[in-house]
């Protein structure tokens, strides 16, 4: 007969709206164990497993934090009694958590405002605590018998399926899943069945939205948007990375993947980015969940995957780029390998004796995706030549290794040197995006800001395969800016937050990746400037309200890089 061995939850506080998927191990017959699910339309050995899943709510009604999910609450903020807060958001366990918590806890009575006056925030997630499958037309939740009553609990019937995600009803009260196994004659449960407790459920943590900021002084001017997009690059941290002793200050619940990938999916849909560039997209991820996700709400995706011939090496995560498909019609799509380009350097110039060596040091999977679109006017490409507008997107993520100073830079100076063989074959700006691994001041972010690398720059004393030299090839014509440093240059006392939020030497974000250890910015989008012009971008985060979960990834950002978002206009282009 069948038996279970082991039931485990990835987590024991369950989110609103986030599935829970148990971890089911069953011995056969044979001995042999299998954690495949075993339903009644393919019984093995004669049974079938059976699941139910229960909401237990106590007698005794205890309201828990928003905040810190494991305490009970003490008081409760009476400004949120309304119906466009839920009212789980209300709950505090010390007046000291209200207070640290004020500044996201005042948004929320300023989004509910907006909600109630018809200004939806354009970049927030408000009231994500719903859970989608309860909005649904037409939708009607199945009927369960009533609740059993076990001394001073009611036990409620909310499942029958291995799976469940919990609805707002679930808040506040913890949640039993039952695994049985039954007869495949009598249907009849054998034995007694193995059970799991959860924690209370919770709302999932809402972060305050970040706006998009006007620099081109016109944000107040209802202009045409016909010449105007808007980019997202974006290092989403896949699950292989995403290790418990590496981020042990992230609740497992937060950063576990099921929770992780709703709450990425509402921000990056939140954005509403015409382009949007991930990196680190776990192969198995793109086609089960980023693909199908982002393909509901109107885009189309292209994914790169890392190539695999690093010695012992996985292929676990790659580049995706997707555009919505009203906004940009695809023209063409090249595929940089830098493993192919460390291949044909080393034969080209390495010496017989160190090419071992020298490809074991620049042989690091790492790719970059480059897509040609061409914008669309009212979901139509243009009719004429003179009319087309095309954009050239890159998409990469250099290597991590900070000691390898070398590699980063060949990389970027490989990427740049394809791009210029575009932009040499059609007048088309160029978007050069992702998660570069390199620092401001830095020489691969030299090479990318001012077209060169100075002689004299420190990294360059890394260079064991002699790789770099002559310097003075460390070149490319390429009119590139960070679009990011268009904060700088704005005036006017509206934009000094912002200001405080860029390094004074290279006018660059203080940092894009909070961790434990490491602060600073290795996320840059850079642009042709002579082509586009930035009109707008997403407001940078300040440390001290990240650093109220201690550092990224966290319960509000589930990644340990923020987003980068910048909206661009074309210039010398006619749309009348």
């Amino acid at each position: 007969m069948l038996a279970v061995v082991r039931l485990h939850l990835p987590s024991d506080i369950p989110i609103v709206g986030i599935e829970l998927s148990p971890y089911v191990l069953i011995r056969r017959l044979d001995s042999t164990v299998t954690a495949d699910d075993i339903p009644e339309t393919s019984p093995v050995d004669g049974h079938f497993l059976r699941y139910k899943w229960y909401r237990v709510q106590s007698d005794k009604n205890v309201a828990v934090c928003s905040i810190h999910p494991s305490e009970p609450a003490t008081l409760q903020c009476l400004a949120c009694l309304k119906p466009q807060i839920p009212v789980a958001k209300s709950y505090h366990c010390s007046p000291k958590c209200f207070r640290d918590a004020w500044p996201h806890h005042r948004a929320l009575h300023e989004r509910a405002a907006n909600v109630v006056s018809g200004n939806e925030d354009k970049f927030g997630r408000f009231n994500n605590s719903v859970s989608s499958a309860n909005l649904t037309i037409g939708y009607t939740p199945p009927m369960y018998p009533a609740g059993i009553k076990h001394g001073d609990e009611t036990w409620f019937e909310v499942g029958r399926t291995k799976n469940y995600t919990p609805t707002a009803d679930d808040i506040g009260h913890a949640l039993k899943f039952e695994c049985s196994i039954a007869n495949e004659v009598t249907k009849l449960r054998v034995g007694q069945p193995n059970t799991l407790l959860t924690n209370r459920v919770i709302t999932a943590p809402s972060p305050t939205p970040r706006q998009l900021i006007h620099v081109d002084g016109m944000g107040h001017l209802d202009l045409d948007r016909r010449g105007s997009f808007t980019v997202m690059s974006y290092k989403v941290l896949s699950e292989t990375c995403a290790s418990n002793d590496l981020y042990n200050y992230c609740p497992p619940w937060a950063l576990s993947w099921p929770y992780r990938r709703q709450n990425l999916l509402r921000e990056i849909v939140g954005y509403r980015a015409d382009i949007i560039c991930l990196q680190e997209v776990q192969n198995d991820h793109y086609d089960d969940f980023f693909s199908p996700e982002l393909d509901k709400h109107g885009y189309y995706g292209i994914f790169k995957r890392k190539t695999t011939e690093v010695p012992g090496g996985k292929t676990i995560d790659g580049c995706a780029t997707f555009y919505r498909r009203d906004k940009f019609a695809h023209v063409k799509k090249y595929e940089v390998e830098f493993n192919k380009a460390a291949q044909s350097l080393t034969e080209a110039v390495i010496p017989t004796t160190q090419k071992k060596i020298a490809l074991n040091r620049l042989v690091k999977d790492n790719v970059a995706l480059i897509m040609v679109l061409e914008m669309k006017v009212n979901n139509q490409i243009a009719d004429t030549l003179a009319k087309k507008q095309l954009v050239c997107v890159a998409n990469t993520h250099v290597h991590v290794q900070q000691d390898l100073k070398d590699v980063k830079l060949w990389q970027v100076h490989t990427l740049l040197k394809g791009l210029e063989k575009i932009a040499a074959s059609a007048d088309i700006p160029m978007l050069v995006c992702g998660d570069f691994n390199s620092v401001p001041g830095s020489a691969p972010h030299a090479l990318l800001a001012l077209g060169k690398v100075d002689p004299s720059h420190h990294d360059l004393t890394v260079d064991p395969l002699n790789i770099l030299h002559p310097h003075n090839k460390l070149v490319h014509q390429l009119p590139l800016v960070s679009a990011y440093t268009a904060f700088a240059r704005t005036v006017g006392v509206a934009f000094e937050q912002h200001k405080r939020r860029l390094d004074s030497r290279t006018n660059e974000p203080l940092f894009t990746s909070v961790t434990r250890d490491f602060v600073g910015t290795l996320d840059y989008i850079f642009y042709s400037a002579d082509l586009l012009t930035v009109a707008s971008l997403l407001e940078l985060l300040d440390e001290e309200s990240l650093r109220k979960d201690t550092a990224l990834p966290s319960p509000g950002w589930s990644s340990d890089h923020i987003a980068l978002l910048a909206e661009f206009r074309c210039q010398n282009k006619s749309w009348h």
